[in-house]
């Protein structure tokens, strides 16, 4: 458990706050690029870490992300007409570019250079892998964009969307990390109503990519060990579950600094999932979410079905909210609870969201009694709130001189238990943190 003290401080995101000022010195997720999708287009209100703040792009095509109200006389810039290199507020006509800067002032006189004295708050923006992502922090710590490798792929190698989510970020990406909670928030199994349940006779695949010895493997060992290493972009989580024979099965997640997280399940040459979780206030949060194959261009097929719902993406409305939300309990079956899986409710996301959600809207963990399969989340919240810490010190947080090593994977195998956590990582990613450096394929972008 954490002293009420230490949890305000890893969950607070807002300007000024500890953690809030270690996620400024990272490139942040704002949009995804298909929000604002023709220049001169409709502007977007956005709110990020607490920020209220206008997102549009301009005549040339270029993303700028800036304060949303005028400081004329306050008034909010989406209302404003976007021309011409610029938005103009409709109440006096101030205009304003990509830059911040005050680009004319109609109500001056000209030979003043009024203009000239006013800018607003702007944030330097850049669209890489189908997401518009700003950075919030001080101008000479900017570091690169990170090398995430679905980035770094050619647009028809992946998938992106994002969904809305109802409590803290913190909790919602230490679900994405915690690999023993699958045997019950996620696996399915099928019974009659009138039978002893048995998951391991009733499992059926709520992943149709697992294999059912996997599955098999999930459901008899609900404890599995957990190693935990870190490396130069964060930590690998591998989460290692007994066979029945003399191997173990591996499930490898990443958490990469400060809010990215890569899902466990991938065997070799299957699709890859990420997550990064952006805070809105600091009690809801964007969860970026992403499918993505290093070998091979994705097919219509697995893009339709990312689109109805699949892995850690959620099926959405044209907002980006689940479909099966808090407002709604999920639509929660409580037949199907009893007959298909211990939630009741349909998506692997949309069970991560409902558990993560009924923590409150930040979770409070002076009440929580941490065990063995909580090794990862402890180490996770050690790391950041140690860079935060640091970080108020004068000391910047060493992952941002390190967006080079952002391009590793997650994934699953099965290995002779003889075989300690860095041999299982080379003999899966060949290389001990999961690294495989940048694609042989040229990204499109």
């Amino acid at each position: 458990m954490l002293r009420a003290e230490d949890n305000k401080f890893l969950t607070e995101s807002g300007s000024g706050t500890g953690m809030g000022e270690l996620l400024r010195r990272f490139w942040i997720p704002v949009l995804l690029s298909e929000e604002l999708p023709e220049s001169d287009g409709e502007p977007k209100k956005i709110i990020v870490l607490g920020e209220e703040l206008l997102a549009f792009r301009d005549t040339r095509g270029v993303v700028g992300v800036i304060d949303q109200y005028c400081p004329h006389r306050g008034t909010n810039l989406w209302l404003g007409r976007n021309e011409e290199c610029g938005i103009r507020c409709v109440y006096h006509g101030w205009k304003f570019d990509t830059d911040g800067r005050c680009v004319d002032m109609p109500t001056s006189y000209p030979d003043l250079n009024a203009k000239d004295l006013i800018r607003i708050k702007s944030y330097p923006a850049r669209e890489w892998g189908e997401i518009i992502w700003a950075y919030m922090g001080p101008a000479e710590a900017m570091p690169e964009l990170p090398d995430l490798e679905m980035a770094l792929l050619p647009a028809s190698h992946r998938y992106v969307s994002k969904k809305w989510q109802d409590c803290n970020w913190v909790q919602a990406l230490e679900g994405s990390i915690d690999t023993a909670h699958f045997t019950f928030a996620h696996l399915s199994f099928d019974k009659e109503e009138n039978e002893i349940l048995d998951i391991k006779k009733h499992f059926v695949n709520p992943l149709v990519r697992m294999n059912n010895d996997h599955m098999r493997w999930i459901a008899e060992d609900p404890r599995p060990v957990i190693k935990v290493a870190p490396h130069e972009a964060g930590l690998t989580i591998a989460g290692g579950r007994l066979t029945g024979s003399d191997n173990i099965y591996w499930r490898i997640a990443q958490f990469l600094m400060p809010f990215h997280a890569y899902a466990p399940s991938a065997m070799p040459g299957e699709n890859i999932f990420g997550q990064t979780f952006v805070p809105v206030t600091d009690t809801n949060c964007w969860i970026y979410t992403y499918a993505w194959n290093p070998e091979r261009p994705l097919t219509q097929a697995e893009r339709d079905a990312y689109d109805r719902g699949n892995g850690v993406i959620a099926e959405v409305d044209d907002n980006y909210v689940p479909l099966r939300h808090k407002g709604n309990d999920y639509l929660i079956d409580r037949r199907f609870q009893k007959t298909r899986s211990y939630t009741g409710i349909k998506g692997v996301s949309e069970q991560d969201a409902a558990v993560q959600d009924s923590q409150g809207p930040i979770a409070d963990r002076t009440r929580e009694h941490l065990g063995p399969t909580d090794l990862g989340i402890m180490h996770f919240r050690k790391v950041v709130m140690e860079l935060a810490r640091a970080l108020q010190q004068g000391e910047p947080p060493p992952q941002a001189a390190h967006q080079d090593r952002y391009a590793v994977r997650s994934g699953a195998c099965v290995t002779s238990k003889a075989k300690d956590l860095p041999a299982v990582m080379l003999e899966r990613f060949g290389d001990v943190a999961g690294f495989v450096g940048r694609p042989r394929i040229a990204a499109a972008e």
